[in-house]
């Protein structure tokens, strides 16, 4: 896999359910270490498109091609956590090895050399041992993230991991991904409503709004005439004190 070699291709993409239009033409490419982001209000289809991606919604058009080989981890959204939960963080990253066969590992040096080893790189190595459910949320995510890298993917797709996080804790996962994606040349397609915890980070950019998108690099996709064309209606895009605002109509 190289770096001018997409990990995951969309082409001509459509999704329909129960008669209603989901998706539709849905084109995208998504390269090794960049960080993409993929943005669109509530129920513009972006968990759908995720599904897709993970091989879990069939689609009605197009086709979807993954580099051969790619394994892909998944932080899904809303993961609850049971306070009471009786696992520590390192017990639950560990899990992450397993994914492939039935059973759980055994316990080894191996293992536990690697399950510190990714708890370290997400900043999670000083709460290993403690329990999950008694983290704060942006804890959980750190562990949640590190639960999906240590099998080794090459795609990490997020379903909107920054929603139940304080500001503080966004931007520091959003940091984090960042990070791992250069250094570890994961190509990460993380969800989210506002792209604006993105914009320091973000590579390039897939736009859903009603079932359509528009993808590319960032400055090229977030601009009036393009987010125009694909609402079908006036759209501005002002930027004030290094945020973006959106502004649809008149």
């Amino acid at each position: 896999m190289t770096a001018d070699r997409p990990v995951l291709a969309l082409d001509g993409v459509g999704v329909t359910a129960g008669g209603r239009v989901i998706l539709r033409d849905i084109a995208l490419e998504v390269r090794p270490g960049e960080f993409t982001g993929l943005i669109g209000s509530n129920g513009a289809g972006k968990t759908t498109l995720l599904r897709v991606i993970l091989g879990l919604q069939q689609t009605t058009t197009g086709t979807v091609t993954v580099d051969a080989g790619a394994r892909i981890g998944y932080v899904p959204q809303k993961v609850l956590l049971d306070p009471d939960m009786p696992i520590r963080a390192r017990d639950l990253v560990a899990l992450g090895l397993d994914g492939h066969r039935l059973g759980i590992g055994l316990p080894s040096r191996t293992r536990r050399a690697r399950v510190d080893a990714i708890l370290e790189a997400v900043d999670a190595a000083r709460f290993a041992d403690a329990r999950v459910g008694e983290l704060s949320g942006g804890e959980q995510q750190r562990v949640l993230i590190a639960h999906a890298l240590i099998s080794g993917p090459q795609l990490l797709l997020l379903d909107e991991p920054l929603a139940n996080l304080d500001l503080r804790s966004g931007q520091e996962v959003v940091a984090l991904l960042a990070r791992v994606a250069k250094a570890q040349g994961v190509a990460v397609l993380l969800s989210a409503h506002d792209m604006n915890p993105l914009l320091p980070v973000m590579d390039r950019v897939v736009y859903l709004a009603d079932g359509r998108a528009a993808s590319g690099p960032t400055a090229d996709v977030i601009t009036a005439e393009v987010l125009s064309d694909l609402y079908r209606h006036r759209v501005d895009v002002l930027h004030v004190h290094g945020r973006v605002l959106v502004l649809a109509g008149e």
